[in-house]
């Protein structure tokens, strides 16, 4: 039985009739603040869901009424900032068009899914929730934070106007290729999301002339007004692609019609490190280290993450869930450090990264004072396989403890423990002769 808790940004303390906001403060951890350097012996202080103050234990103030926990020992850092996954069973554009954006994962959601305790057991706080990559544009992504919810509604990160935030999916390479109405080759798939994109243009502009006259405007087509969004910077751009050929493709396309992009798990970065750093884009990695899949993706190599750093781009990594695990995102990093990326780098790419890509930096990702109380308790250091997460907080409130049995299931358990979605028979006790 899934968690029930109270989630939200506030965490209300009632005494006797009287309001107070709940103060925590942590003590004797060695600190990961990412945004500044790792402190020995350091104490953190969260209230009202937010980060109050972070430091040397001789210079923090820990205010009277705090409630203390003592987790000498062990390591603090923030939540884990996952780009793309696709837990929840999302799903987005289906087979009568390769360009779909007015779909929205927002409501194919299953926000009940254990996946979601396996996330929160891996230390991952915030992630992008996507559509598939069939299509080459297969729908509007949604930015989330992993708590404990029975509604979507309970996981959506909001802007200051109260809307929900998220990107947008495109993909190109083999994925979308197809029959048609599908491309057959990469030169058709580009110009089949080029054509798409004029379209939107040109209805843009129909809409600010309609403005401009006080007439009425054309009729309202959701799709287009996503790509607008993306066109305005309002949206960003998640684009999967591997191959070096396909990634200077999104660069083109990008520097065309105006998009923000991120680039996703870009398997040759390596090969073309220079021209993604020269472009500004931001770069989402995955290092998958077993044998097989796609071709396309045959050169990945994890020098990718210490080359991309040494032309100066902007590097963070994903987990693609289920493609690899949330529970072993910190893997990814490890396996970055292994080929030359630095410490600094690579947890920031776990972290901070991240959560500038979905514009979120202001709110999440570093142990900032005024940020989301989104923070991670870890046995020891977080690229050391020998590693669990003990606590995983999000806006100040614990959904993860790796003390409690009904939790540790879903970091420890196998494929069935943690998804729920898949018929297995447990807890089973047959009488002798049945």
């Amino acid at each position: 039985m899934l968690k029930r808790i109270l989630t939200g940004s506030l965490l209300l303390l009632l005494v006797s009739g009287t309001v107070h906001a709940q103060t925590y403060a942590f003590t004797g951890a060695h600190i990961i603040p990412v945004d500044g350097q790792e402190i020995e012996n350091g104490t953190l202080v969260v209230r009202d869901g937010k980060i109050v103050s972070v430091g040397p234990a001789e210079v923090v103030e820990i205010p009277r009424r705090a409630q203390r926990h003592d987790v000498s020992g062990m390591v603090i850092m923030p939540g884990l900032v996952d780009t793309h996954s696709h837990i929840g069973e999302p799903s987005g554009g289906d087979r009568s068009a390769p360009m779909q954006p007015e779909t929205r994962v927002l409501d194919s959601i299953n926000p009940r899914d254990a996946g979601f305790q396996k996330a929160q057991a891996g230390g991952v706080t915030t992630a992008n929730i996507m559509p598939g990559s069939g299509h080459l544009l297969s729908g509007q992504t949604l930015y989330v934070k992993y708590r404990d919810a029975d509604v979507v509604d309970d996981l959506l990160i909001l802007d200051e106007d109260g809307n929900w935030q998220g990107g947008i999916k495109m993909a190109n390479g083999t994925n979308p290729r197809g029959n048609g109405p599908f491309p057959g080759t990469r030169a058709k798939a580009a110009a089949l999301v080029r054509a798409e994109y004029i379209k939107a243009r040109e209805y843009g502009d129909k809409k600010a002339k309609a403005a401009e006259a006080e007439e009425d405007p054309p009729p309202v087509n959701l799709g287009y007004e996503a790509l607008l969004d993306a066109m305005s910077g309002k949206k960003v751009v998640h684009h999967h692609t591997h191959r070096h050929d396909d990634i200077l493709t999104v660069l083109r396309l990008a520097d065309e019609f105006g998009f923000r992009v991120v680039l996703q798990h870009v398997s040759d970065a390596w090969k073309v490190a220079d021209e993604i750093a020269a472009s500004g884009a931001w770069v989402s990695l995955i290092s998958v280290d077993s044998p097989g899949g796609k071709l396309e993706a045959k050169d990945n190599h994890f020098k990718s993450g210490r080359m991309l750093e040494e032309a100066g781009a902007k590097v963070g990594f994903h987990t693609d869930d289920g493609i690899t695990d949330s529970r072993f995102f910190f893997r990814q990093a490890a396996l970055a450090v292994r080929a030359g990326m630095s410490r600094e780098g690579a947890l920031y790419g776990l972290t901070l990264a991240g959560a500038e890509m979905m514009d979120l930096g202001h709110q999440v990702g570093s142990l900032t004072p005024g940020k989301d109380a989104d923070f991670i308790i870890l046995s020891g250091d977080p690229l050391s396989v020998y590693t669990h997460v003990h606590e995983t907080w999000i806006d100040g409130v614990r959904v993860y403890d790796r003390s409690n049995p009904d939790d540790r299931k879903f970091a420890t358990g196998a494929y069935g423990a943690s998804n729920d979605q898949v018929m297995h028979l447990h807890h089973i006790e047959l009488e002798a002769g049945q």
